[in-house]
């Protein structure tokens, strides 16, 4: 794990599993919850990798740039609309879930139906 000088000195403090194991419980959940936000962050870009796509072959799909495909692969926060036309790209559908406290798993349908009916 990569980290600055002051959250490395952070790190090295974790307690060691008394049990002889070098990582603690801790330090692997911190290591878990790394990987999953790492996982997040690299969504798109791996999505397309996974088809076999290009940035270049991307971007010729939506009418645009490759350097806009590059800026929306990095990016965090996007339209809805934009990101359907990124998933319908590479030959995918997206589906918008909606997870509640102690309620079950709620899927928005026609998400694409209501962007249309937005971007009119």
């Amino acid at each position: 794990m990569t980290k600055g000088k002051h959250l490395q000195q952070i790190w090295d403090s974790l307690p060691s599993d008394h049990q002889g194991c070098k990582r603690s419980y801790r330090r692997q959940q911190i290591e878990i919850r790394t990987q999953e936000l790492e996982a997040e962050y690299l969504a798109l870009q791996e999505l397309r990798q996974l088809i076999g796509l290009t940035q270049a072959e991307v971007a010729q799909k939506l009418g645009m740039p490759q350097s806009n495909i590059s800026r929306l692969e990095k990016s965090s926060d996007m339209l809805i609309s934009t990101l359907r036309g990124y998933v319908e790209a590479v030959g995918g559908k997206l589906e918008i879930a909606i997870e509640l406290p102690d309620r079950p798993t709620v899927k928005l349908h026609n998400i694409g139906d209501l962007v249309d009916r937005v971007n009119l």
